[in-house]
């Protein structure tokens, strides 16, 4: 299988190094200094794409590949206002489209363990939740993706929660206090806190390096192979 890499950061970098001790093939790679050189042509000649790149460029980047027929796993956050629009290109001219807000099999595995502590919690009103997440300084978005899909899904799945605050705003009735930190090279903290009176229950994931996400990528793109339809990393995971 050939994949082609659409961002060539370091995310891109893991994800080649992860596929060729695979012994999938690189039909190409495009980066900022190279961009020009992307079209439909040159898409087509991968089996996959994998695009991590920027917020702003994502929908463009999906966009195309979808035109071009040609399916794309796509890890970029921070682009959220423009995604339903791409499920719904991708689900009329069956395409093929995988989106996360994180490829690890460890954090997709915690977002079940959150769904399911925040149904615990519905009927527990003496707890109030709260999430911090923790990123390296290069990270364009905060709260980060993988923060608001938490968020997010302990508001579908908690009926006391209907919403989020990011820090330093405070949150309201029913808001959900969220904390974004930017320091160092931290690939990734995630930590869900439900505080009472007398204690606290905490659930965290802690990333030591980008290859669990890069093994995700790698998973999902070959996964992804021969099927049409819009897909999330729960369908690769069985989850």
């Amino acid at each position: 299988m050939k994949l082609g890499l659409l961002g060539y950061g370091k995310m891109g970098r893991a994800i080649e190094q992860v596929a060729l001790a695979q012994g999938l093939e690189i039909a190409w790679r495009i980066s900022r200094d190279n961009r020009a050189e992307l079209n439909i042509a040159l898409l087509r000649q991968a089996d996959v794409v994998i695009e991590f790149s920027r917020p702003e460029a994502a929908y463009e980047h999906v966009m195309l590949c979808l035109q071009a027929g040609v399916p794309v796993v796509c890890g970029t956050t921070g682009w959220n206002e423009q995604l339903a629009a791409a499920k719904s290109y991708c689900l009329e001219h069956k395409g093929a489209m995988l989106w996360a807000s994180n490829f690890s099999i460890g954090v997709n595995l915690f977002f079940a363990l959150n769904r399911h502590l925040a149904q615990l919690m519905e009927q527990r009103p003496e707890y109030s939740a709260a999430l911090t997440e923790v990123h390296h300084i290069h990270k364009l978005d905060a709260p980060s993706g993988t923060a608001l899909t938490l968020v997010n899904e302990i508001i579908a799945n908690n009926i006391r929660s209907d919403g989020w605050a990011l820090s330093p705003t405070l949150p309201g009735p029913g808001d959900i206090p969220v904390t974004a930190i930017r320091e160092g090279e931290v690939p990734g903290t995630h930590i869900v806190n439900w505080h009472s009176e007398v204690d606290d229950i905490t659930i965290e994931h802690r990333a030591h390096s980008r290859m669990g996400f890069a093994s995700g990528a790698v998973l999902a793109a070959t996964w992804l192979h021969g099927k049409t339809g819009y897909f999330g990393m729960g369908d690769v995971l069985g989850l």
